[in-house]
């Protein structure tokens, strides 16, 4: 075969593969579409009316995201505010409980097209694609009245829990809190605040450290007067919807309407029914 031959068959051959791969690309693009139907998300795509909007949440995280025990729903600020947003953009909302431990690798294989559920900006700013804030939240500690611990003094040589992956975990491994921390007995963290709770009650912590807005409503389900929020908060925060990093194109969906949320007053209406007014950040 003389070397003409030969060129122009090599030649062929990677016309070939190069069709092939050009090919391939337009399969791709259809393997995403597909996925996108079958509830997955792809690294920034919009969505259309009746897609299905997916949300993880903490399922133990009231009053954002938790199990009603009388219907056996999943209700909360937070869930309320996507049901919302779903509606307004002819999305099907899919609640999505998670371990809230695995909440990275449940975002970036596309099981859940955001994290919705009191989550935290600061720290966090280049891991996610967010919303803007619309929580300005406090970390507290609280003990039990009881024991009369009236500062962050008085929790030195005492045993403190709070809920793993935590904002108020974040908040105490911050290098300025690390005095405090040393001065405990134990830092011990729980798998969510009801144990938490239940935990002080039963004589087995001194204190928790949470949210002011989880740690109000933990308070109005027990027996009053038995716990202490501690003024002032410890640290403080802001609460936004994280996407996957990069998905400005759904992000942006999802602000439109909460945009429109506020300014039609439906934002604080929910925020006033979990008793959250003055938490939210509504402008």
């Amino acid at each position: 075969m003389s070397l003409k031959k030969i060129s122009a068959l090599f030649g062929a051959a990677i016309l070939a593969v190069t069709l092939s791969a050009c090919g391939g690309t337009g399969a791709d693009n259809k393997a995403d579409s597909n996925n996108n139907a079958n509830g997955k998300t792809a690294a920034n795509t919009a969505k259309a009316e009746g897609d299905n909007f997916t949300v993880g949440f903490d399922a133990n995280f009231p009053p954002y995201g938790y199990k009603d025990e009388k219907t056996g729903e999943y209700i909360g600020f937070d869930l309320d505010l996507a049901a919302e947003v779903a509606k307004r953009n002819g999305w099907k909302l899919v609640k999505q409980p998670i371990d809230w431990d695995a909440k990275d690798m449940e975002l970036n294989s596309g099981t859940i097209d955001c994290l919705w559920n009191g989550f935290t900006i600061n720290g966090r700013e280049d891991k996610y694609t967010w919303s803007k804030p619309y929580v300005d939240n406090s970390i507290v500690f609280v003990t039990k009245t009881a024991d009369k611990i009236a500062d962050t003094k008085g929790l030195a040589g005492k045993n403190v829990l709070v809920q793993a992956d935590s904002s108020a975990l974040a908040a105490l491994k911050d290098e300025n809190k690390q005095d405090l921390v040393s001065s405990f007995a134990s830092l011990t963290e729980v798998p969510d605040y009801n144990q938490a709770f239940m935990n002080i009650e039963a004589g087995a912590a001194d204190a928790v450290a949470v949210d002011v807005g989880v740690a109000k409503y933990q308070l109005s389900q027990r027996e009053a007067g038995l716990f202490t929020i501690m003024e002032p908060p410890f640290s403080s925060e802001q609460y936004g919807v994280g996407f996957k990093l990069g998905n400005e194109a759904l992000r942006d969906q999802v602000q439109k309407s909460l945009d429109e949320m506020i300014s039609d007053g439906t934002f604080m209406e929910l925020a006033k029914k979990y008793e959250l007014e003055t938490a939210v950040i509504a402008k």
